[in-house]
């Protein structure tokens, strides 16, 4: 992600930012992809803190125009849980229209997001037809480190549940396309296989042995659409924490000169191999002060392969290149 220019003094902007360091109201225009300091705002500015731009007074912005189903308000802590989570669709969007998806220009379907808070009854992730449906629920710290150790994942926030469920949607979109499918099948296999039986059978015996030689993730190895997923996350993961690390001013080595630009590399070893070697360093970092590693997957020879498919793909982005 990168830092942003203030539009009305000196100093920066992050992205989530709502105003300036003196107080100034300020609005993200996803467009072009920089803040300014006049309003139409979205209309929940003021309910969720969103901080995009809207089209005109009262409406929408971009992203949260894409939810058609806000949480439940008389559920405990919906509406806190509902902005972090739609903070973390902001982000992702943001992260994908680098690559033009879901821009004005992308004349393709949209997602559509379910928001869904939970009662007794846990809300089961997923996508279908083009719907996004996240628990907001999980934006809780509590709630998610605890199915994240249940579950036995390295890994688990709000931005990598979107990242992994709008995979899913833009696999979906690509699988229109024959060229697509029968690369994907090649090398993630036969999506057509039982995708329910093959969960239960992940849910009962647990993922192959020697998982890790051929998956990013142990959940990777249930179906090939899980695969896609997974692998479609760790890309967006890799190619953000190449882009922040350099937006940040940080250096390193690994990194080719102070403008390189993650999303506009064209060769996926080379983004990869930068990618990987930042991890490194800050899985160290953050070591230093007992927190666990940013990226703690291994990367094997397969993971590689699977990791270039999806970045050539998605770099091609909705115009279809």
């Amino acid at each position: 992600m990168r830092v942003f220019s203030n539009p009305v003094g000196s100093g920066t902007l992050w992205f989530d930012n709502l105003i300036t360091a003196d107080g100034t109201p300020v609005g993200y225009d996803p467009q072009a992809r920089s803040f300014i300091a006049s309003p139409p705002y979205c209309a929940n500015r003021e309910i969720i803190g969103c901080n995009w731009i809207a089209p005109e007074p009262g409406a929408f912005c971009r992203s949260c125009a894409m939810t058609a189903l806000a949480p439940d308000r008389s559920v405990p802590n919906a509406i806190p849980n509902w902005a972090i989570t739609e903070a973390a669709k902001r982000w992702v969007l943001d992260n994908l229209g680098r690559w033009s998806w879901f821009r004005p220009e992308d004349r393709g379907t949209r997602p559509v997001f379910h928001m869904l808070a939970e009662g007794p009854t846990p809300v089961s992730m997923g996508h279908i037809e083009g719907v996004v449906t996240i628990s907001v629920a999980e934006a809780d710290e509590v709630v998610r480190t605890t199915r994240r150790q249940a579950l036995d994942e390295p890994y688990r926030t709000m931005i990598g549940h979107m990242r992994h469920e709008i995979a899913h949607m833009l696999w979906w979109r690509l699988s229109l396309r024959a060229d697509f499918l029968d690369a994907f099948r090649a090398l993630f296999g036969d999506e057509r296989a039982d995708y329910s039986a093959a969960l239960q059978r992940h849910y009962n015996n647990g993922p192959p042995p020697n998982w890790r030689d051929h998956y990013l993730t142990s959940y990777a190895s249930s179906h090939p659409h899980e695969d896609w997923a997974e692998t479609s996350a760790n890309l967006l993961h890799l190619t953000d924490i190449a882009d922040s690390f350099v937006a940040s001013g940080l250096h390193s080595p690994a990194v080719p000169d102070s403008g390189w630009d993650a999303y506009a590399e064209t060769d996926p070893a080379r983004l990869i191999h930068i990618a990987a070697s930042l991890t490194i360093g800050i899985n160290h970092v953050n070591r230093s002060m007992g927190l666990s590693d940013i990226y703690p997957f291994v990367l094997s020879p397969a993971a590689h392969r699977k990791l270039a498919f999806v970045h050539e793909w998605l770099r091609r982005g909705a115009l279809g290149r």
